[in-house]
């Protein structure tokens, strides 16, 4: 019997998007464990702490009943933690050409690092393109709707985050 196919989808998700679930719903079917790994990036200036992105990650993965998924934190190379956790396969979400270009450069930085892992990409599905979490935040920080970018649950997460510390925008 051959060992499982593991493979890793890490990011932020900051929060995590109808996007993401895309991606985490069509990678789960290309291994026989899919880990999800919610990495620290303080650059991007989070909007959830790392405990609390994991929370709606899991809750996200419960809706989806996906039983192959797992989430786990971390704060470390991606290739260590790959490693690790004994994956031979990175999952990537592209959503455009610029995607792309910072993709296939840390693509080639992981293969020199490790070798043994390779990375996929896969091909956000067209009506979620241009869904970014980065996006989703501003929209809610100046008050609009994120209904159609997050599921109801995160949205409400976002709202109470909002709410608590204040929106950005004067209208």
């Amino acid at each position: 019997m051959s060992e499982p196919r593991i493979g890793v989808y890490p990011g932020t998700f900051d929060p995590i998007t109808r996007g993401h679930c895309d991606i985490i719903r069509r990678g789960a079917k290309l291994v026989d464990r899919l880990i999800i790994g919610v990495t620290t990036n303080p650059s991007k200036n989070p909007m959830f702490s790392p405990d609390e992105r994991i929370a709606m990650v899991e809750s996200e993965i419960a809706a989806m009943e996906i039983d192959n998924v797992s989430v786990v934190g971390f704060n470390a190379l991606l290739m260590k933690f790959a490693e690790a956790e004994g994956a031979s396969l990175i999952v990537r979400g592209l959503r455009a050409v610029a995607d792309f270009e910072y993709e296939y450069q840390m693509a080639g930085m992981n293969q020199q690092l490790n070798d043994n892992i390779e990375t996929i990409f896969l091909m956000a599905d067209v009506g979620l393109q241009p869904i970014a979490s980065k996006l989703v935040k501003e929209i809610a920080w100046f008050g609009g709707d994120i209904t159609p970018f997050v599921s109801d649950h995160v949205r409400g997460e976002v709202v109470a985050r909002v709410a608590r510390d204040g929106q950005k925008g004067d209208y």
